[in-house]
């Protein structure tokens, strides 16, 4: 049976729900991954107003649409980041944000994660995706010298914030993909490793499968899944596009997105360097049974044209397996 296909509403967070809504039915797609920014998921109003859950489900059976995970990449991303600064401050409510004393932002954002966890389960989605954040995310280049207690330090701050936030999810019922990417305490294969031996591989937390990060640091994609098969709770479709020339450096060179003179850039599913159809052979292969949900990202592609575009590539590789062994016919019968 083929899998839904969902649009990652992040990138339409402009726009309020019900115009998401419209287009995600028209474009074709079977649901929404939501956002808990804009008016897309608030998990404040979830919590506080009786009307607000049943609203939300209104709205998208109204468009024919399902949903099967929410995200709070935002507010995960305050739990263990340093510094916490003028950054964070643009992506936060000013309700979490507060008066900007770091620790209190962190606290703030770690009860935030608490409560989604409880939107999520009293909405009757078991998956909440997002970042964690890190606090050793700017040791990144090693110097000056990183003594390794440092980033010991780093691992075990990122256990003592999440596993009570992870306590409740337990509690709810929810599960809590983690995205690997960049400035995260998991950003790639060996800190994912970490990550989860840093947690006591807890079954509460685990992966939202993005491969377009893994494309630029040289990262094998399929790979990844099928090593971390069974921590897939989640999988985002998002492209990755290399253009490293000798000139162009894998690291962006702080240039904005779009520059030609940057070594990677976000392009919309089909026009980048994620090898999709051995990715869908490998969810195939590993039994994921979840959603798949495009993340569209392009600066150099209106998304009126990317997200529909991006389902149908993606759609193409979705194809159901042999009912019998091709070689099947081969045999006596015997």
């Amino acid at each position: 049976m083929p899998r839904p296909f969902t649009l990652f509403t992040g990138q339409w967070a402009d726009l309020p729900l019900e115009e998401v809504c419209r287009l995600a039915r028209d474009f074709g797609y079977d649901g929404l991954e939501l956002a808990c920014w804009g008016d897309h998921f608030e998990v404040d109003r979830a919590l506080a107003d009786p009307a607000y859950l049943p609203g939300r489900h209104a709205l998208l059976e109204k468009y024919g649409l399902n949903c099967w995970a929410v995200s709070n990449h935002l507010v995960g991303q305050a739990v263990c980041d340093n510094p916490i600064d003028e950054r964070h401050r643009g992506i936060l409510p000013a309700r979490i944000w507060g008066d900007g004393e770091p620790e209190g932002v962190r606290r703030r954002a770690a009860a935030e994660l608490r409560d989604t966890a409880r939107a999520a389960a009293a909405f009757g989605v078991d998956t909440v995706i997002g970042f964690t954040g890190s606090a050793i995310w700017h040791l990144v280049a090693m110097f000056p010298p990183v003594p390794p207690t440092m980033i010991d330090r780093g691992y075990e701050d990122f256990a003592e914030r999440w596993h009570p936030i992870l306590d409740t999810f337990d509690a709810e019922g929810v599960r809590f993909a983690h995205e690997v990417h960049p400035g995260e305490i998991a950003y790639d294969y060996w800190t994912t490793r970490r990550a989860l031996t840093a947690l006591g591989d807890r079954p509460a937390f685990g992966l939202n499968f993005d491969p377009s990060h893994f494309v630029w640091q040289d990262i094998d994609p399929v790979g990844f899944l099928y090593d971390f098969r069974d921590r897939i709770y989640h999988v985002d479709c998002k492209e990755a596009r290399r253009r490293l020339d000798g000139r162009n450096g894998r690291l962006g060179s702080h240039l904005p997105w779009g520059d030609p003179r940057r070594g990677w850039d976000f392009v919309s599913a089909g026009h980048g360097d994620v090898p999709w159809e051995d990715v869908f052979r490998m969810l195939r292969s590993i039994d994921y049974q979840g959603p798949v949900s495009v993340e569209w990202e392009d600066a150099g592609m209106d998304r009126l044209t990317g997200a529909p575009q991006a389902l149908a590539h993606l759609r193409q590789f979705d194809f159901d397996p042999p009912a019998a062994a091709f070689d099947a016919a081969f045999g006596s019968g015997d």
